[in-house]
C-alpha cells in the first residue's frame, strides 16, 4: 500500500512539475520582445529556472543536484528555446555544473553549500594575464560574450597565469558577481535576449582553488563528468537551433490554418510548392535532430559500462552537432519564406527565430573548422588540438 502511495505521489508531482514548466514556456513565448528590448532574460525567468531545475540538472547528486543524462539536459534546453531562442540559450549555461565540477572538491562544497540551483556566467575569451600572487592570482581584463551574466551569481573570466603554466586550453577564475562590472554593450543582430555583454574586472584576487582549466579533468568521477566537456559545450548552443527550427516549422503550420490571402490565392497549406517545402524542411529537421541524439547515446552507453568513448565517437559528437546547427539555421529560412509577406513583420516570431537561428551558426564551436577536423579524421590523421 505505501508504495502503491508513493508513486501515486510521484505521479502527482510529475503533473504538477509538467504544469509549471507549461506555464512557463507560455510566459517566455509572451514576454520574448521584452527581452530583446532589455538586452537581457528577466530576473523572475532565471528564478523560475531555478524551480523547474535548470541550474541543478548537471549538478551531483552528492550536492543535491540532479545529475541529469546530456540528452536528457538537452531536450529540456531544446523546448525552452522553442518558445524563445534567447531564453534557450541562457538556460544552456545551465552547464556550468559541467565546467564548475573542474574545481577541487573542497571548492564545489563551499559553492553549492546552500544549495545546488547556482547561475554561473563565464566569458573565456581573450584569455588575459594574470599576476601570480599571495593568495592566488591577480586578475585584470575585459571579456566579452558573457551570456547570461545579467542573472549570473558566480562569473568566469579566463585567464592566463604569469608562471609558465603549459596548458593548450585557458585557465578560467571564479568570483562572485559582485566583483565584476559588466558592461551592457550586446548589439547584435540576434540572440539579443541573451545579455552576452562585456565583463570589466580589475584587480581581483582569485585564490587557485577558485580557478579551473576549461575542458580539463573533472574532480568527479560518475560517467556523468567524464562525458566531453568540449562537445558538450557546443552541443547545449547547437539544441537551441533545434528548437528554434522545430517552433518556425509549427508557427508556418499554425498561420495555414484557416489563413486567407490577401491575393485571392489557395490557403498557404493548400499550396503544392508549400507542400513540398514544408515535407522537406520536417524531414531535414528530424534527420538532423536523430543523429545529434544518436551521437549522444552512442556516447554515453560507452560511459555507462565503464569504458573510454574512442576519438572516433567524440568527433561524431562535433560532427553531428556542427551539422545540426547548419540544418536548423536552414530550416528556419526556408520556413519564412515559405511563410511568404507574413514572415518578416516583428509580430511574427518567424523574424525574430531566422535572426537568433543565424547567430548560432556564428560561433566558434560550429565554424567550418568542424568539418576540417571530422574530415582529416575520417582519413586517419589527427586533429588539431582541442578539437577533442
Amino acid at each position: 500500500m505505501l508504495a502503491k502511495i508513493s508513486k501515486e505521489q510521484e505521479g502527482l508531482e510529475t503533473e504538477m512539475n509538467n504544469v509549471k514548466f507549461n506555464s512557463l514556456l507560455c510566459d517566455i513565448r509572451r514576454r520574448r520582445k521584452e527581452f530583446e528590448a532589455q538586452r537581457f532574460i528577466s530576473q523572475d525567468i532565471i528564478q523560475r529556472f531555478k524551480e523547474i531545475g535548470v541550474y541543478r540538472a548537471l549538478v551531483a547528486r552528492r550536492f543535491g543536484g540532479d545529475e541529469k543524462s546530456p540528452a536528457e539536459f538537452c531536450q529540456l534546453i531544446e523546448r525552452i528555446a522553442q518558445a524563445d531562442g534567447s531564453a534557450g540559450w541562457v538556460a544552456s549555461f545551465g552547464i556550468g555544473g559541467i565546467y564548475l565540477s573542474a574545481l577541487p572538491l573542497t571548492t564545489l562544497e563551499k559553492i553549492y553549500a546552500n544549495g545546488p540551483d547556482v547561475v554561473f556566467a563565464g566569458g573565456i575569451f581573450p584569455p588575459q594575464p594574470a599576476e601570480v600572487v599571495d593568495g592566488g592570482f591577480k586578475v585584470n581584463g575585459r571579456w566579452s560574450w558573457v551570456s547570461g551574466c545579467m542573472g549570473a551569481e558566480l562569473i568566469g573570466a579566463g585567464i592566463l597565469p604569469r608562471s609558465g603554466e603549459n596548458t593548450s586550453l585557458p585557465r578560467m577564475a571564479v568570483m562572485p558577481r559582485e566583483k565584476v562590472t559588466i558592461e551592457q554593450n550586446w548589439e547584435v543582430m540576434g540572440l539579443l535576449g541573451t545579455g552576452s555583454h562585456d565583463i570589466v574586472i580589475k584587480d581581483v584576487i582569485v585564490p587557485e582553488e577558485w580557478t579551473f582549466i576549461r575542458g580539463g579533468t573533472s574532480s568527479l568521477e560518475t560517467p556523468l563528468y567524464r562525458y566531453p566537456a568540449l562537445s558538450f559545450a557546443a552541443q547545449v548552443l547547437t539544441v537551441v537551433g533545434l528548437g528554434i527550427a522545430r517552433a518556425a516549422i509549427d508557427e508556418v503550420l499554425n498561420m495555414a490554418s484557416g489563413r486567407v490571402s490577401v491575393t485571392g490565392a489557395p490557403n498557404l497549406g493548400e499550396r503544392v510548392y508549400a507542400q513540398l517545402e514544408i515535407a522537406k524542411i520536417e524531414a531535414e529537421l528530424r534527420s538532423a535532430r536523430a543523429w545529434f541524439y544518436e551521437a549522444i547515446d552512442d556516447v554515453w552507453q560507452i560511459l555507462l559500462k565503464g569504458n573510454k568513448p574512442s576519438d572516433h565517437m567524440v568527433s561524431m559528437l562535433r560532427l553531428s552537432t556542427t551539422h545540426a546547427s547548419r540544418v536548423s539555421a536552414d530550416v528556419t529560412r526556408r520556413a519564412q519564406l515559405v511563410s511568404g509577406g507574413s514572415g518578416v513583420y516583428e509580430s511574427c516570431p518567424l523574424a525574430q527565430q531566422v535572426r537568433d537561428v543565424q547567430m548560432i551558426t556564428q560561433h566558434a564551436f560550429m565554424g567550418d573548422i568542424t568539418y576540417q577536423n571530422a574530415g582529416a579524421m575520417l582519413f586517419g590523421y589527427k586533429p588539431l588540438p582541442g578539437y577533442l
